[in-house]
């Protein structure tokens, strides 16, 4: 049925033909909306992949060439924004140029629609590139929610201690590098001083039968001769126990005098020294170990704390940069909308 009508000022028509519908139909256009959604991600895909491979140009392994880390982190930033928002209005402006031409309605309702489609638009794109990329998302605020629980968990006694249980079961295994790794420092305390003098006491002779005469003579004894594979599992022995000692020592935040005083005797046993001087080598090394571990806490915390504050920043400006995009994808709908009614 074709009704004939006159243009109003108040109305977004023109005099013309319409057909009548019924009043229960949706005022969204859905084809236009996801034809703008589409065209959006399209677009912000080719347009990341050209960020991407510019940024690459930019940065270097080499601390003489390339940007810098800021330059490169604002240059991301100004590059993810301006994708938005140039994806973001081709979105809405297909999303408003693409709709039903609403007629018999008025004008303030025609921009409100209009600015509808532009921001369902936006959605939809938006929605949708979260879900392509969920596990990079995912990752991001992960590795915020574990900075920031790291950060709160240094500040407690008991974090702490944690935290200092498995950098010392980190430390007892020969996976890191340099003097850092708890059997090299277990290696140190066990070696000999080389100055420790050999034992020059005289040999007790033996008396054996004379062969020619019956009559006892006197040979010295033979050295007793020194078994390797005794000495290196003693060794492996000493250090094991040492090694249990120390780990559970920097577990309790304290090595008692008992302990000392048994490590040294392990320690005078296999070098050599006396007690004294040993038990001032595990004391040494126990304060060496301490202070490693301080160390290595901090330069965690650190980088806990930095890992947070970057993915705070970062968690802003996409913030900021799709909140860009909605508002670019709703005034380009308006403005489609526009060229849409004037046609």
């Amino acid at each position: 049925m074709e009704t004939q009508f006159a243009q109003r000022p108040d109305n977004n028509y023109r005099e013309g033909i319409i057909s009548t519908q019924p009043e229960n139909n949706s005022a969204v256009a859905w084809c236009a909306v996801f034809a703008g959604a589409v065209a959006s991600a399209a677009l912000s895909l080719i347009l990341l992949l050209l960020g991407t491979g510019f940024g690459l140009t930019l940065v270097s392994p080499w601390s003489s060439e390339g940007i810098s880390s800021t330059s490169f982190g604002v240059s991301s930033i100004v590059g993810i924004t301006l994708i938005s928002v140039a994806a973001s209005a081709l979105g809405g402006y297909l999303a408003g140029r693409l709709r039903t031409r609403w007629l018999n309605t008025h004008n303030d309702e025609v921009y409100f629609r209009d600015t509808a489609h532009g921001f369902l638009s936006w959605a939809v794109a938006t929605l949708g590139t979260a879900a392509l990329l969920t596990s990079v998302i995912s990752g991001i605020m992960g590795s915020g929610v574990k900075a920031g629980a790291a950060v709160a968990g240094g500040a407690a006694t008991a974090a702490t201690s944690a935290i200092a249980s498995g950098t010392a079961a980190a430390l007892a295994s020969d996976n890191s590098e340099g003097d850092t790794t708890l059997p090299y420092l277990l290696d140190t305390l066990l070696r000999k001083d080389p100055n420790t003098a050999a034992d020059t006491s005289p040999q007790q002779p033996v008396t054996s039968p004379d062969p020619v005469d019956g009559a006892p003579a006197t040979e010295p004894a033979p050295a007793p001769q020194a078994n390797e594979n005794t000495t290196a599992a003693e060794n492996d022995a000493a250090k094991g126990e040492l090694m249990r000692i120390f780990v559970h020592a920097v577990a309790t935040d304290s090595l008692p005098q008992n302990d000392v005083e048994y490590a040294g005797q392990l320690v005078a046993q296999v070098t050599g020294t006396d007690q004294q001087t040993a038990e001032k080598r595990v004391a040494d090394s126990f304060n060496t170990l301490r202070e490693k571990l301080d160390e290595a806490e901090t330069a965690a915390l650190a980088a806990a704390d930095k890992a947070r504050e970057v993915t705070a920043y970062t968690s802003l400006w996409l913030f900021i940069s799709l909140l860009s995009g909605a508002f670019i994808a709703s005034l380009m709908a308006i403005y489609g909308g526009r060229q849409r009614d004037l046609n």
